[in-house]
């Protein structure tokens, strides 16, 4: 009788030494920042949640390497991060486009706005118009711009499996589960739920947290009925 084995092994990033000085000079920085200004966070967890968004971002953004491919996929995979980008940058608030008229006056508040605030939040830089407006707030972008990374290595690896990588992506579970969990993480954000939940955050932090290991860890059956969970895009 043959046996089949099913294997399955998680291999974590590694070489993160950097790692530590990042973290340590985000305490510096808290410490600057509450030290200065005499501010009193009324939340903790909402001064520590924007540094789980940069440095799970930036792990993912040192530790992914995406696979070689050809110039027509690559191009390709970028197209699809990039809207990836936009849609979460739209959904929670980053970038907003007025194409008929407006509701609400932006004349007020046209140019540029900086805004001071406690780090990871801030500094938050600001360009608004007639048209419409861009944030920009470091844990959100810094956020965003590694879940994109992500899915353009993802589909990379869709793509080395079927013709079309949107096909590939849309049809692999492990991938279009982050991109729902994403969109929801952009969603429930703060600037647009905090209002209504005093949990969306918290959601959405966990949206981030679940996106990015799904990723990251992309299952792949390997015949016959192997199950192998390698690291991304090694």
């Amino acid at each position: 009788m043959k046996v089949f084995h099913t294997e399955r092994s998680v291999t974590l990033p590694s070489g993160l030494w950097w790692l530590g000085p990042v973290v340590l000079a985000e305490a510096l920085l808290l410490v600057g920042y509450f030290g200065l200004t005499g501010a009193r966070p009324t939340e903790p967890r909402y001064v520590l949640y924007p540094f789980v968004w940069i440095n799970l971002g930036l792990v993912a953004l040192v530790e992914t390497r995406p696979r070689p491919a050809s110039r027509r996929l690559r191009l390709l995979a970028a197209v699809v991060a990039l809207g990836y980008f936009l849609v979460l940058a739209w959904l929670s608030g980053l970038l907003a486009l007025e194409l008929g008229p407006s509701t609400h006056s932006h004349a007020a508040l046209a140019g540029w706005q900086v805004t001071l605030s406690a780090p990871g939040w801030g500094p938050r830089i600001g360009y608004v118009t007639t048209m419409g407006h861009v944030y920009f707030v470091p844990y959100r972008v810094v956020g965003y711009l590694a879940l994109a990374y992500l899915v353009f290595a993802r589909t990379l690896d869709a793509s080395a499996a079927v013709l079309s990588g949107v096909v590939g992506l849309v049809a692999c579970v492990s991938c279009a589960f982050p991109l729902a969990a994403s969109v929801a993480a952009g969603a429930l954000g703060p600037s647009a739920a905090l209002a209504t939940s005093p949990f969306s955050f918290d959601l959405s932090t966990l949206a981030f947290v679940a996106t990015v290991a799904l990723l990251y860890w992309s299952p792949q059956l390997s015949p016959p009925f192997s199950l192998s969970w390698p690291r991304r895009g090694r």
